[in-house]
């Protein structure tokens, strides 16, 4: 195995000889430049791994440093070192493509943690690993290949992402791809839901607990940013945290480091942080309800994803996806029960305008399966309201509209159907005969009430 090399980039000797013994340490090589004319001539004639920079150089900036090493070294991750507390030339640098900032004075834990995650980073190749255990997204469209690309970028760095989408579109699932494309896919990833946490517990969920620091506080916790250490933490609908916990979160970002509520120090981790939300940052950053210093902290890099709308194309691969997941699901195991669309549905599908995305589109399927009388689903089993203009605010209900089954069961269906199971001591094909169901639709009304 060939020795890691190091390119580090620093005017100031004590620096120097800091980061050179901490790599020394770690079996990895290094050399040294003063300025950015000495290193560019290394990268010409050296390979490294990583090149480290200070951001104030004597014939230059660190930024110009990292802009020619992303033109003429796009394979080679550079990390900035920063003044303490610059934040903004910090972002400027992961902005400009630089893998992640170390600020000064220099933690040799947290550099030490840069360096492993930069030295390992997969290499660049044009196919999305075999591995089965990896994520992946459906389509063809141009929309989706552009995605993908975007996503295999941001696999190779350490710049915060917001990423942005309507409801139902899969931002945990493209977080967890960003994840599992880089550096840190050994390590945990952990989404959490910023609206699901009760404002009086975000602290303590957050940064964790010392036993005895309040009221119930029985023993000591880690806490969300500690559990995700090496890994990942993916922030979904950050615009629900109050404003006390984004002043928190913006230090955490800052310092890189937590304090546990009751404890005295802070304590350096080791977290990639992802954020998304489907709701107008910009807009709750001017109403005031967002911080603009933490708009700007998380979203050095945004990545939107496109809505099912855009990639109408895509759709009949969902289709052939999903219906055969749901058929798995609901039990239908034979190639002559398996369901299928006409063309009319297919041309229905392809012309709705699924405001709840993706995640509509599987309840649509899941129901016409249950509720048609037949292995082939036509545009009148879809049950799809006309397609009218879409809303633009993706916080609407869905516009699937509740549909009576037979024997007017709502409200009342569980009981129907146990009084009707055990009449006919659990024979499903009789029972189902009983409740003017078919077999498909009892099955798919026991898995909804879970009873086994």
């Amino acid at each position: 195995m060939t020795a890691k090399n190091v390119l580090i980039v620093d005017d100031e000797a004590d620096i120097c000889e800091l980061i050179e013994i901490t790599l020394m340490r770690m079996d990895i090589a290094s050399q040294s430049a003063l300025n950015i004319t000495d290193a560019k001539i290394l990268l010409d004639t050296e390979h490294f791994d990583l090149c480290l920079t200070d951001m104030r150089l004597p014939d230059g900036n660190g930024i110009e440093l990292v802009e020619h090493v992303q033109k003429n070294y796009s394979d080679l991750p550079i990390a900035v070192i920063t003044a303490h507390g610059n934040m903004e030339s910090a972002v400027k640098a992961l902005k400009a493509g630089a893998f992640d900032f170390v600020s000064k004075p220099v933690d040799i834990q947290i550099l030490r943690s840069l360096v492993s995650a930069a030295t390992t980073l997969p290499e660049k190749t044009g196919n999305i690993s075999a591995d089965k255990n990896r994520l992946s997204i459906t389509g063809n469209s141009a929309a989706v290949k552009t995605l993908l690309n975007n996503i295999a970028k941001l696999g190779r760095n350490q710049a915060p992402v917001f990423i942005h989408g309507e409801s139902g579109s899969g931002k945990e699932r493209v977080a967890k791809m960003i994840h599992q494309q880089g550096s840190r896919s050994d390590g945990p990833f952990i989404p959490v839901n910023c609206g699901a946490i009760p404002a009086e517990l975000m602290e303590s969920e957050f940064f964790g607990h010392l036993k005895g620091s309040f009221t119930g506080a029985h023993s000591d916790k880690e806490g969300l940013f500690q559990a995700a250490s090496g890994g990942t933490l993916f922030l979904d609908e950050i615009a629900e945290l109050p404003l006390n916990m984004q002043v928190k979160l913006l230090r955490v970002i800052q310092e890189k480091a937590v304090r546990a509520v009751g404890a005295s120090q802070e304590v350096p981790v080791d977290v990639r942080i992802l954020s998304a939300s489907h709701k107008n940052l910009v807009k709750l950053v001017a109403d005031g309800e967002f911080r603009e210093d933490l708009y700007y902290r998380i979203n050095v890099i945004e990545l939107s994803i496109p809505s099912l709308r855009e990639r109408k194309e895509d759709i009949p691969l969902f289709v052939e996806q999903l219906l055969l997941t749901l058929a798995e699901k609901m039990g239908i195991d034979t190639d002559s029960e398996k369901p299928s669309l006409d063309d009319d549905a297919m041309s229905a599908l392809q012309d709705y305008h699924f405001p709840g995305n993706v995640r509509e589109l599987e309840n649509i399927l899941e129901r016409a399966i249950a509720l048609s009388d037949n292995n082939i689903i036509t545009k009148d089993d879809l049950y799809l309201k006309p397609a009218t203009a879409h809303s633009s605010n993706p916080t609407e209900k869905t516009a699937i509209e509740t549909v009576d089954l037979p024997m007017n069961l709502a409200g009342q269906e569980r009981q129907s159907i146990m009084q009707a199971l055990e009449q006919t001591r659990w024979n499903k094909t009789a029972a189902a005969k009983m409740l003017g169901l078919s077999l498909r639709q009892l099955r798919y009304r026991l898995q909804k009430l879970d009873i086994e």
